[in-house]
């Protein structure tokens, strides 16, 4: 579960798991999975945001296809190939009892 506030509205949000590219503020109906919705938005960055890898957009406001996008004062949640890949590799390396 997550409390974070809209950035465009202020409007506290109530959300569980991950927000889709879809997902609107129940307030303002403004996109959430956007560059100013983000943790890693930062006006001083270069391309406006933190992670560097991330490919440039536009529109901050409007919605977008960013894998590295996480919502800001959320807490991260783990999906995908890359935390796949970690948990295997962790199985891989933990110690086996005998």
């Amino acid at each position: 579960m997550s409390n974070t506030r809209c950035a465009f509205c202020d409007h506290e949000l109530d959300l569980e798991g991950r927000v889709s590219r879809n997902d609107t503020c129940p307030n303002c109906s403004r996109d959430l999975h956007s560059c100013l919705q983000c943790k890693f938005y930062d006006t001083g960055s270069y391309n406006e945001c933190k992670e560097t890898s991330a490919e440039r957009v536009i529109d901050k406001g409007k919605a977008n296809f960013c894998d590295y996008f996480v919502l800001k004062g959320a807490k991260e949640i783990r999906f995908g190939r890359q935390a796949a890949a970690k948990q295997a590799l962790e199985d891989l390396f933990r110690k086996k009892e005998d």
